[in-house]
């Protein structure tokens, strides 16, 4: 049985929070809209919520955090992946080095790297740790396990990182194993940081030698010599809302249907069987696209 909410939008993908703890400190961070997280789930409760996902024809499976690699069993939960979905994660990448290859072996498919500068001091700014060469290590030892392609994330912040940009396309170019993702930045924490990402991709298209159409979202990925990017836009976007296919649980157990909101969370926490099945069906029903 595959779900799909009352606007036509089947649901393939889930995105599941497993921790909310992190070892970096970012200014801007989201924490994926939770509020007052309770205990993160366990490996078990972990295992039953894909199961059912399974069930329900969810075809691929994106880990994150919260830091997803500060958790002890990361590669038990990776291998609890039932065969047939393709798992992923997101990771600052400061952990990536020395689990790139057993996280291969356990089944992961590829990681999304959250890194937006490369400058060693306004990294440290940002995140308020001095990581930086970790994270390129990591990034190298993932390209190395063959956990590819690796997207780099990097949220456009106003008057910060904006004059990184042509850094970070030299950064990919060339190397078809890294993907630069443009991403724009959530309006959480009263953050006002908001770079200019419209302007962007119309600059980046503009100057593309071939542009393709993702499903994901309807996303936009661009070829710019050498280079390929990314535009990722989910504020005041029709497209980014009409062609939603995800659906995402928190860290302690809430089906959350829309990136955007947190008053419609689903309470799936002690679950089981039939009642958690039907939950699932419960929160894809009330899925409504933020922008129309």
């Amino acid at each position: 049985m595959m779900l799909e909410d009352n606007f036509g939008r089947k649901v393939t993908n889930l995105r599941l929070s497993i921790t909310p703890r992190c070892n970096l400190d970012c200014f801007y961070c989201h924490a994926e809209g939770e509020v007052q997280p309770r205990e993160e789930l366990s490996l078990e409760e972990i295992q039953e919520i894909l199961e059912v996902g399974a069930k329900f024809g969810i075809r691929s499976v994106k880990l994150t955090g919260g830091e997803p690699l500060v958790r002890k069993d990361i590669l038990d939960i990776v291998r609890a992946v039932p065969d047939g979905i393709e798992v992923s994660l997101t990771t600052n990448g400061t952990l990536l080095e020395g689990l790139a290859h057993d996280l291969k072996e356990a089944g992961l498919s590829r990681v999304n790297v959250s890194l937006d500068t490369l400058k060693p001091e306004r990294y440290q700014a940002i995140t308020k740790k001095d990581l930086l060469d970790k994270v390129v290590r990591g990034i190298k030892a993932a390209v190395d396990a063959g956990l590819t392609p690796v997207k780099l994330n990097m949220v456009l912040l106003k008057d910060i990182n904006e004059d990184e940009v042509d850094d970070f396309f030299a950064f990919v170019r060339g190397n078809h194993d890294l993907i630069l993702q443009v991403i724009e930045m959530m309006e959480f924490n009263e953050c006002t940081l908001h770079g200019d990402v419209d302007g962007l991709e119309k600059k980046i298209a503009k100057n593309s030698k071939e542009i393709l159409t993702r499903r994901m979202h309807h996303r936009k990925k661009y070829c710019l010599n050498g280079a390929e990017i990314e535009v990722v836009r989910p504020l005041h976007n029709t497209e980014f809302c009409a062609y939603c296919n995800r659906l995402r649980v928190t860290s302690d157990g809430y089906l959350k249907p829309c990136l955007l909101r947190t008053d419609n969370h689903v309470d799936i926490r002690g679950k089981h069987g039939k009642e958690l099945e039907d939950l699932f069906v419960k929160a894809v029903q009330i899925r409504e696209p933020f922008f129309k």
